[in-house]
């Protein structure tokens, strides 16, 4: 079914405090990663929690098209029957990705230690994002590649025959890359090593060692770490309790924070130390966040988040070294800048151009319709808060890109005037249940049909 016979604008109009609990769908980078990892092990992996948005989805069925049985029961759990690790068969069709570029980059690296080759497809969103950032080190590995100019999709990879390791600098800060470049040498003969200068989310390495692989880490002269993994190894399936995804309980927190006497409890959330940097961005601004029944499940550390909006939120510097732990939250913390008294600096957002949208610019563009005073720049966004709601009364473009959509609809739960967003659909990619959530604690934001 096309896209356009989703598309609908949705509203967002100042409400009450918000009050109750709820859990948030499953972390979608964990997610994918189960998905992935259950189709290397040789046996069945159960998952509990898994995200079941259109982007977790979308990996599903890539795999399921190189071989591996996937499925899900009425009592929640997902089941894979995976087939060993270099034992994934060449698909017979495209693979639509539709919206994640997660799922294409990590299965790129995936099939890059495959001698096959698959054809990557997605929606208009996802055809214009550049790849040649994860194509570089799997090319070094091996692989080959053929995409459209600018190397972006529709895009094939042909895995080698004899792939061979690697030892690579990320120039960039990417988990997307770095789990690559390892799924990549789960089948390359030798050590495979990722060098990364500042650290990024750790979802693979603690997956791997959830699946029985070892995984070296060594800190580097210059602080950085380099992560090593000795192929080909043996995945063991096992079962896997993926955590709310702290990106999606960003947005009910930041609500809560920013209207006054708000009460809101997320339990079961993922708060792995790489991904919280806004929950500390927060507290520095005075917000009152806290993490309460903190516990180990699965390789990864998670608890139950509880927001209250009891004072007035101040501006803040954002230190560049803290962007890998909140890059998906930027949009959102920038609604709480907006309502904060100060000014909120905000740098090392260079990221956020190349995501589902130009996120910089789309957040920008969004304010100041919106009525708040910023400046942009290549990789900045300084926010001029009053310490009052801005006026809204804007119809905020969001270019496709849901958390665009659902940090818009969240500032017009305490704008002067209602927002409205020209595309709801795209928040189905991550958070489904979103906007019957945010109703559920008191929002009210009116839309002809739920996601």
């Amino acid at each position: 079914m096309s896209h356009s016979q989703f598309t609908r604008s949705c509203k967002s109009r100042a409400c009450g405090a918000l009050s109750g609990s709820a859990r948030v769908p499953g972390d979608k980078s964990v997610s994918h990663r189960a998905l992935m990892f259950g189709a290397l092990a040789q046996g069945e992996t159960l998952i509990s929690g898994l995200l079941e948005g259109e982007d977790v989805l979308n990996t599903a069925e890539a795999l399921r098209h190189m071989g591996a049985r996937i499925g899900n029961g009425s009592d929640g759990l997902w089941r894979v029957r995976g087939v060993g690790v270099g034992k994934l068969a060449e698909p017979s069709c495209v693979l639509d990705m539709g919206n994640s570029g997660t799922s294409t980059r990590l299965l790129m690296g995936l099939i890059a230690g495959h001698d096959f080759a698959a054809t990557f497809t997605g929606d208009a969103s996802l055809n214009k994002r550049p790849m040649r950032r994860v194509m570089t080190p799997l090319e070094q590995m091996g692989a080959k590649f053929l995409a459209r100019s600018g190397d972006r999709l529709p895009l094939t990879v042909r895995g080698p025959e004899n792939p061979v390791p690697v030892t690579y600098s990320l120039p960039v800060a990417s988990a997307q890359v770095k789990s690559a470049i390892l799924l990549a040498g789960l089948n390359t003969p030798g050590r495979t090593t990722v060098i990364e200068k500042e650290p990024t989310r750790d979802h693979t390495e603690n997956m791997l060692r959830h699946f029985g692989v070892e995984v070296s880490i060594e800190p580097t002269a210059d602080g950085g770490e380099a992560i090593s993994i000795d192929g080909p190894v043996t995945l063991k399936p096992c079962a896997v309790d993926v955590p709310g995804d702290p990106s999606s309980a960003a947005f009910p927190i930041v609500a809560a924070v920013i209207t006054e006497g708000s009460e809101v409890t997320l339990s079961n959330v993922l708060l792995n130390p790489r991904r919280t940097g806004l929950y500390q961005t927060l507290q520095e601004m005075g917000a009152d966040v806290r993490f309460e029944h903190v516990r180990i499940e699965s390789g990864e550390k998670v608890g139950t988040i509880v927001a209250r909006g009891t004072r007035m939120l101040k501006g803040v510097d954002v230190p560049p070294e803290r962007a890998p732990s909140m890059i998906d939250e930027f949009p959102v913390l920038a609604m709480a800048a907006a309502c904060a008294q100060g000014v909120t600096r905000m740098t090392g957002l260079a990221e956020l151009r190349v995501k589902e949208s130009d996120r910089l610019l789309m957040i920008a563009k969004g304010l100041e319709a919106c009525g708040v005073k910023l400046e942009m720049g290549e990789d900045s966004l300084t926010i001029h808060g009053t310490g009052q709601p801005p006026k809204g009364g804007a119809t905020i473009e969001t270019a496709l890109d849901h958390r665009i959509a659902m940090s818009f609809l969240v500032l017009g739960c305490v704008s002067a005037a209602p927002i409205e967003i020209d595309d709801a659909s795209p928040i189905r990619t991550s958070f489904p249940g979103f906007i019957d959530l945010m109703n559920d604690l008191g929002a009210q934001i009116e839309t002809d049909a739920s996601y």
